[in-house]
């Protein structure tokens, strides 16, 4: 049998195998159609002819059937009998049930291990789209990184990035000269939204140990490729997380990777369900960064499938970039419908022997028209397909499968405990800590201070000592010169320090005690 990705049968009786090139699996695909129409039974068997020829796969799990991957598919299943006879059918002579290695992975931490990057990985743009900022909002997100770098202050999760954004609001003054305006009102408006992102459970997609790229492209022992399955069922209830973690995902590969050229076969395919989610009301430069990274990545050997209930949820200069493609059918109920319809049958090349436009009407469940890339990357003409049939199980697994598979994964233990090292958050306490106990100690310096110059102007007048008292009669005749004498140099000394203290006094009052305690406050708002 043909070493490609076996799709189904075409053509008339559908008895004309369709496959798909290895060799241009890079270059991208689409899987679109109604609901109900077979695209999760699609994704679920491009998934399996991936693994087999040992490219591993990353893909979400939006309604938890894909999960069933795991396990070998079941004889004793309603839709065997129909299964075997469209393998029979298409010439799928190689049929048979079988599981499939398959990872697990969950932002929550709860149906997979635990999937993490830090806020600087993360990065200011997909941060800002994460939180949904307006521009001057997102202008204080970028001095936050830019400062956070300068300052040696790694910024790993949430609390990191909430202090980073308090420093700035005390240091608005001194940054505004250097980077702009800082107003408090923009910080504020940051700050609460980043308590909506940490009620919606966000705060466990940032902190360490963060998601290592080279787990997501493991093979297992016989040399298929790891499935990658990560549970979105709870995460659409937060789309803007979904789509944020997933381009991050798309960005963190393009980075790393090296470039291959052309290569025989993908080194990771990666699939996006409701590809929507990316794109609606998603800024310009966001879907600026979408096409780059789509355009740019197949030459890093990863090839990116969206999956989506119409072509027209994809901006059209990323689903010019889309070579292969399977589309089930589109319901035309109204005049959008009909118009939306027209516009992706234009998008495939003609098959004089059916019209397309009617084929994406007329295809029914697990039935598809598909073109798929030919030698030298030219589109293939469009085809009426008949899926093939699964080998792994339709519909989910239990807990207890899951939880058993978990449990003997290489990636057990890995994720699962939280590391909470020194970052900006701790920076900044241990120098507010540091900068108390200085003006603390300074206060107290300038109470002694106080005290000593207090005391040395309260001091009583020396006493004549019992000596004077006897020859007082001696030098009786110049007894008054002597108090005269005497009361003059008191009242001298009581002067001298009465003024010294006084200087002291006002000194530590006035302008350089102040400066002494803002040279040691001025410690906090330091660099390093």
């Amino acid at each position: 049998m043909n070493s490609d990705l076996f799709v189904g049968g075409a053509g008339p009786d559908y008895s004309t195998q369709q496959y798909m090139s290895l060799k241009y699996a890079n270059r991208h695909g689409l899987v679109a159609g109604a609901t109900g129409t077979g695209k999760t039974v699609t994704l679920q068997i491009m998934a399996e002819g991936f693994a087999n020829a040992g490219v591993p796969v990353f893909l979400s799990d939006v309604k938890g059937d894909l999960s069933g991957l795991a396990r070998a598919g079941d004889p004793t299943h309603k839709l065997h009998t129909p299964f075997t006879e469209r393998a029979a059918k298409i010439g799928f002579t190689d049929f048979k049930y079988e599981a499939f290695p398959v990872t697990f992975w969950d932002l929550f931490g709860e149906q997979g291990h635990p999937v993490r990057t830090t806020v600087s990985e993360m990065g200011p743009l997909l941060l800002a789209q994460l939180l949904d900022l307006t521009e001057a909002q997102e202008g204080i997100i970028n001095i936050a990184f830019r400062v956070a770098d300068e300052e040696g202050m790694p910024l790993l999760d949430l609390k990191d990035l909430q202090a980073m954004l308090v420093w700035i609001g005390e240091n608005a003054k001194d940054l505004s000269l250097r980077y702009g305006n800082v107003s408090s009102a923009s910080i504020g408006a940051i700050q609460r939204r980043l308590l909506v992102l940490e009620n919606q459970g966000g705060t466990k997609l940032f902190g360490e140990p963060a998601l290592a790229l080279s787990d997501l492209m493991r093979t297992d022992a016989d040399g298929r490729g790891m499935i990658n399955i990560l549970a979105s069922d709870k995460l659409m209830g937060a789309p803007k997380l979904y789509a944020t973690f997933l381009l991050w995902l798309l960005s963190e590969l393009f980075e790393e990777l090296p470039e291959v050229g052309d290569p025989d076969k993908p080194k990771l395919v990666f699939f996006f369900d409701e590809a929507h989610l990316l794109f609606d009301d998603a800024p310009k430069a966001l879907v600026d960064k979408v096409e780059q990274v789509a355009r740019l990545i197949r030459s890093k050997g990863v090839g990116v499938y969206f999956i989506t209930q119409n072509p027209a949820d994809v901006p059209e200069d990323i689903l010019g970039q889309l070579g292969n493609r399977v589309q089930h059918a589109l319901r035309a109920f109204t005049a959008k419908d009909q118009k939306e319809l027209r516009l992706a049958a234009q998008t495939y090349r003609d098959n004089p022997a059916f019209s397309t436009e009617e084929a994406i009407r007329e295809v029914g469940v697990g039935e598809a028209v598909t073109s798929m890339l030919q030698p030298k990357g030219v589109p293939g003409i469009v085809e009426r397909t008949l899926i093939r049939p699964p080998s792994s199980q339709l519909g989910p697994i239990t807990v207890e499968q899951r939880s058993a598979i978990m449990a003997a994964s290489a990636m057990a233990g890995k994720y699962d405990t939280l590391l909470d090292r020194e970052s900006a958050f701790e920076i900044l306490k241990t120098r507010a800590a540091t900068a108390a106990a200085e003006a603390e100690a300074a206060e107290a310096a300038i109470g002694k201070a106080e005290e000593q110059a207090k005391a040395a102007k309260a001091a009583p007048e020396q006493t004549p000592s019992l000596r004077d008292f006897k020859n007082a009669r001696r030098y009786s005749a110049k007894g008054s010169t002597a108090r005269r004498s005497t009361s003059s140099r008191s009242t001298q000394n009581e002067g001298i320090g009465g003024a010294i203290a006084n200087v002291v006094i006002k000194e530590l009052k006035g302008t350089t005690g102040r400066r002494i305690v803002r040279g040691i406050l001025g410690g906090l708002f330091k660099g390093r």
